[in-house]
């Protein structure tokens, strides 16, 4: 025993303290850029309130994982209550972007609906390419079902969900994983290698797109990568129900309905929700924040019960 405690507090001194990255000003996936970049377009249009509501809690900047002195951090907002089911949701961005504070507002109201929520970051393409992101991910489900206990929630009901970027990997992380009962996929990509994905992730007139940049090189390159990650690749019997809530806008739907359909060979269901003239990331804003969780606590109810 004494030399396994010498092993175990040597090995503590040596885990280095977090030290915060330095703030990236071209970083500006967040509510209040893109609101300026819509409300021309859809003047009605508010930003989701991010206000915490009575009788929600919030346990904030928790490490979930560790790089060195680079802590990655989550934070958990929930109602009262034991065994509760949980939704884990990743951010979008682009791969290069974005800000677990962009889901809190969806956080917020899934907790007023009886849920855990758990709002992540993850390194993003500047930092480490592919597949940092999809480890980061799957580390933050691990731990949140390692501390069940202390968050009182159940770990057999655990939910991946996510926006755009943070969609596609939501997605890819709940199929390649372990733990995760169902997904929701708000206006994230299936498939990297479709012409529709390449007509805008491939353009060559982008030096280099979101994506090339998150795989090192563009299809022709890197296309095992691009395959790879596309979750279209992992449809199989077994796997999580995924439902697809949509935009307006097609580009961000690539591969859906050919996943889906393989998804239904396969026994698995899938749903989809669209919510019509939409833009991207919808889910930042009222009015369209209510009807997305109201879709998502709808399938999570029937396949996460």
């Amino acid at each position: 025993m004494p030399v396994l405690s010498t092993v175990l507090a040597a090995a503590l001194v040596a885990v280095p303290p977090c030290a915060e990255p330095p703030a990236d000003p071209a970083n500006t996936y967040d509510a209040a850029h893109t609101y300026g970049k819509l409300v021309r377009d859809y003047p009605s249009i508010r930003i989701a309130g991010d206000a915490l509501p009575e009788g929600v809690s919030k346990l904030a900047d928790q490490v979930y994982a560790q790089y060195g002195a680079r802590c990655m951090k989550l934070d958990v907002y929930a109602p009262a209550g034991e065994r509760l089911p949980v939704v884990v949701l990743v951010h979008g961005g682009g791969w290069k972007a974005g800000y677990r504070s962009e889901f809190v507002p969806m956080a917020l109201r899934l907790a007023q609906q009886g849920y855990a929520a758990v709002t992540v970051s993850y390194r993003l393409s500047g930092e480490a390419r592919y597949p940092a992101a999809v480890q980061d991910v799957q580390a933050a489900v691990r731990w949140v079902r390692a501390h069940a206990a202390q968050l009182h929630i159940d770990p057999q009901r655990i939910a991946l969900a996510g926006g755009s970027a943070g969609g596609q990997l939501a997605t890819l992380a709940g199929v390649t994983g372990e733990g995760v009962k169902a997904i929701v996929n708000i206006d994230g990509l299936s498939d990297f290698t479709s012409e529709l994905a390449r007509q805008y992730e491939d353009d060559p007139n982008k030096n280099p797109s979101s994506a090339g940049a998150w795989f090192g090189g563009r299809y022709a390159e890197k296309a095992a990568l691009w395959r790879e990650a596309s979750p279209i690749q992992y449809v199989r019997a077994g796997m999580p129900p995924i439902l697809f809530i949509v935009s307006g806008q097609p580009r961000f739907s690539a591969g859906r309905e050919e996943m889906m359909a393989k998804m239904t060979q396969a026994g698995v269901a899938s749903d989809k929700v669209i919510l019509p003239d939409t833009p991207h990331s919808f889910w930042l804003f009222d009015p369209w924040l209510q009807p997305t969780v109201d879709a998502s606590v709808a399938f999570l109810r029937q396949h996460m019960p």
